[in-house]
């Protein structure tokens, strides 16, 4: 994946196709390429995971797969493992792995910082979003916890010249 996207090339047409589906000659009219050599870096893109082509007769269009970003980040996650008894809540479950700070309002407790990595965090039980506070959800069976920090992310860049 990472080969796919070291190209300054296909780096722009992921940002161009993330943006909205695209029909592949009018990608490589934004891109000032041919339509062959956009075909090869698509190829590329699309064997990555990155995109996926939607055929309509002899049309193809293009659209963005994001989510195999973030599974590529996922790779760089720290993992653990722990045992606790029933019932314990995911709060129990991060004071026995991690190093937090955490802070209380209105007898709920929000995670502040994940060893010493301050931000806005969410957990996730099994690939469904924490629907409670971590302090009140409680564990009744294995389950796999993820913690998901909130990071920006540039949306849009501007220039503003002022005159």
């Amino acid at each position: 994946m990472f080969k796919a996207v070291s190209s300054p090339t296909r780096l722009s047409m992921l940002r161009r196709i993330l943006r909205g589906e695209i029909h592949v000659s009018a990608l490589a009219r934004e891109m000032g390429i041919s339509v062959p050599v956009a075909a090869r870096h698509i190829r590329i893109l699309e064997r990555a995971g990155l995109i996926e082509k939607k055929e309509f007769g002899r049309s193809q269009v293009l659209r963005a797969k994001p989510e195999r970003l973030y599974e590529m980040l996922d790779a760089f996650a720290d993992t653990a493992e722990v045992e606790v008894p029933s019932g314990k809540s995911v709060l129990d479950v991060l004071k026995a792995t991690c190093a937090i700070t955490t802070r209380r309002f209105n007898e709920k407790e929000f995670l502040l910082s994940i060893d010493g990595k301050e931000g806005f965090y969410l957990y996730e039980v099994n690939g469904k979003l924490g629907d409670k506070p971590i302090n009140q959800y409680k564990l009744t069976e294995n389950v796999k916890l993820k913690l998901k920090k909130l990071v920006p992310v540039t949306e849009k860049k501007i220039n503003v010249k002022v005159r």
